[in-house]
């Protein structure tokens, strides 16, 4: 009897493109900008949305989706800065969101007042560079405590992002890392991307960030 090889995984991700195609069509009608962040653990994401969020929160619409693999502390973090309910997705066990999840989520935002949508990713430098999730653009953080290879030890998070956000810079003279090289790698991968050097901490670099924010999401419209 013949043998009939199925490719499940192929039919998951077709699954998943489809779902992102239609929470990419659902963001856009509202005019919202999705921004997936992803990173290792540990690289800073939270702690860069909390900034984000007590700089940006009263000037911009903000909506948060955010993924962890067991608990909601992330969540839970940025709740205290924004009146806004934030999403928060426990994947048990998953190193990656999906575009299901997302989709399920943002029946939870007020879309027609979200101008910004960050989904923090689940920090893992692998599963999440292969699943699209409806976002605008992926970018990567990279922390200053990380290695300089690691856009090389990682390069399919390096080749679908689009910008790159060096983290922790207030601890460059404290720890072995030479800033130059690590950009370099990570331009080897992708010449295209963009870096932004920031320390949520410090605060230096966020200006830069703040205004690429700003200038990412879409005029409000005064017709009418």
């Amino acid at each position: 009897m013949a043998v009939r090889t199925i490719e499940v995984r192929e039919r998951v991700m077709a699954r998943n493109n489809e779902i992102a195609a239609d929470v990419r069509s659902r963001l856009g009608g509202h005019g919202v900008t999705a921004i997936n962040l992803v990173s290792s653990p540990g690289s800073g994401k939270t702690t860069l949305l909390e900034r984000t969020l007590g700089a940006l929160g009263e000037e911009m619409d903000i909506a948060v989706i955010t993924g962890d693999v067991q608990t909601q502390n992330d969540a839970d973090r940025l709740s205290a800065h924004t009146p806004r309910v934030v999403s928060a997705v426990v994947t048990n066990g998953a190193c990656h969101l999906d575009a299901l999840q997302v989709f399920t989520a943002i029946d939870e935002i007020d879309l027609d007042r979200t101008q910004l949508l960050f989904i923090e990713n689940v920090g893992n430098l692998v599963c999440p560079a292969s699943w699209d999730l409806g976002e605008k653009e992926m970018i990567v953080l990279f922390a200053v405590t990380e290695g300089e290879d690691k856009p090389l030890k990682y390069p399919k998070m390096f080749q679908n992002a689009r910008r790159v956000v060096m983290t922790k810079i207030d601890l460059l003279p404290h720890v072995p890392f030479d800033m130059d090289r690590a950009v370099a790698n990570a331009l080897s991968i992708n010449p295209e991307l963009k870096v932004f050097r920031v320390s949520a901490l410090t605060g230096q670099g966020l200006a830069q960030w703040f205004d690429f924010l700003r200038s990412s999401v879409l005029p409000v419209s005064t017709s009418g």
